[in-house]
């Protein structure tokens, strides 16, 4: 946060409902302080409610929202933040019933990824979610929809008076549906060339703050943006990683998942989150020292059902293992390793498993004997595939090679003749 933006007063507002048990909603809440800290804001006061369903007009019930008045002069609060997706109308009657910032769970969220947006690409997915977010609800919100007021919730598409002119924000959706199109098609385009090169993808995933960009610099001497708060990580970035022999692999980091993430979030994000969907095998990092582990993992099992890549081969890498809590017992039903991702020990390991599952199950023997003229086969041999074994047999001025490569390569055509 920059030195000359001041933290907002928050009042954390969720109401609990039958469905929802103790232990979750108390780690909802807590996540709630965690985006809102996040954003720049802190938690003064917390209000919670148990109710069989919201109620349709306030969200919680009026004798709450008169107590939150209370609160709010006692704690001279900047902004409410409630726990749930408001509807346009809640939003409306809590506006004018209390004279302070009202923000949901969603527009915190939104806020957040504007905040940490870095590529084009990035922005204008935000952007689009954050108009399609306003659209129905710009009757009632005054000033705070117009983002000339400062501060949490505020950050996004710059200075536009939002409430007075939906034909506008639906004119600027259709355009930025337009520019995303055009990137996609180059991002397309980019992974089928990945593809026919047959090059191996991996895709890291995880609840949000789980450690991936750590890990994914450790395992690609890369730079990708670390730091203990939600979403550090908000662009994908894909970087090469070199396994034992020389053997290169594609990597992708991304952002990470949260429970109940806004839908207009997975539809403006689906594009970013399809490198998870093309990639051959993913590695599925949890934090094993958050409380809350198991409810992280089964949240990113069900997006990935949602993405369509939930059949994708997966490795459970439980990270944190330096803090891990004495109750934590491995809850993955996929294979699983227990590291901490600032160890060099743990990654030279998990790169090993890495190197081992690839053997096993994604690449194919191969055993040739190419002359020794042929040095640029050879040499697209040693960084295209994975040799185990390279012998020069000086009688018959032959190398003899065997190793792994993928189905699919087109170096398999040029070695065929070759082969033993």
């Amino acid at each position: 946060m920059n030195e000359h933006e001041m933290t907002e007063k928050a009042i954390l507002v969720g109401c609990q409902l039958p469905h929802v048990t103790d232990e979750r909603f108390q780690y909802s809440m807590e996540e709630l302080a965690s985006l809102t800290k996040t954003a720049g804001g802190e938690a003064v006061s917390v209000m919670t409610q148990k109710r069989n369903r919201q109620d349709s007009a306030t969200y919680i019930g009026k004798g709450k929202v008169e107590e939150l008045e209370v609160l709010c002069e006692e704690f001279e609060c900047d902004v409410i933040i409630f726990n749930d997706e408001l509807s346009p109308s809640q939003l409306k009657s809590l506006a004018t019933a209390l004279d302070v910032k009202i923000i949901d769970r969603t527009q915190l969220i939104l806020d957040i990824f504007a905040k940490r947006a870095r590529t084009r690409e990035g922005k204008l997915q935000i952007e689009l979610a954050q108009l399609q977010y306003a659209l129905p609800r710009l009757s009632g919100q005054g000033i705070s929809l117009s983002r000339q007021g400062g501060g949490i919730g505020a950050r996004g598409p710059g200075e536009t008076k939002l409430e007075t002119d939906r034909r506008h924000i639906r004119n600027r959706i259709h355009e930025i549906n337009g520019q995303l199109s055009t990137v996609k098609e180059h991002r397309t385009r980019y992974r089928e060339r990945r593809k026919k090169n047959g090059v191996f993808q991996i895709a890291i995933v995880g609840y949000t703050n789980a450690g991936k960009s750590t890990l994914f610099n450790q395992l690609t001497d890369a730079d990708s943006h670390e730091e203990d708060l939600l979403f550090a990580t908000l662009d994908p970035m894909t970087r090469k990683m070199t396994l034992a022999s020389g053997y290169s692999v594609l990597i992708s980091d991304t952002v990470g998942f949260i429970q109940d993430l806004p839908t207009t979030l997975i539809a403006a994000f689906r594009s970013t989150l399809e490198e998870v969907k093309e990639a051959d095998y993913l590695l599925h990092v949890i934090d094993s020292s958050n409380e809350d582990y198991e409810g992280h993992e089964r949240t990113v099992h069900e997006l990935l059902e949602e993405l369509e890549a939930d059949r994708i081969p997966m490795l459970t890498v439980y990270n944190k293992e330096d803090q891990i809590r004495p109750d934590f017992i491995p809850s993955s039903k996929h294979r699983h390793l227990l590291i901490s991702a600032r160890r060099e020990e743990d990654v030279k390991r998990l790169k090993a498993d890495i190197m081992a599952e690839l053997k096993q199950n994604f690449l194919k023997p191969y055993h040739v004997k190419i002359p020794a003229y042929e040095g640029k086969l050879i040499s697209a041999l040693k960084s295209e595939t994975l040799v185990e074994s390279l012998e020069f047999q000086k009688e018959a001025e032959l190398y003899d090679i065997t190793g792994f490569s993928g189905e699919e390569q087109t170096i398999l055509g040029q070695i065929k003749k070759y082969m033993l």
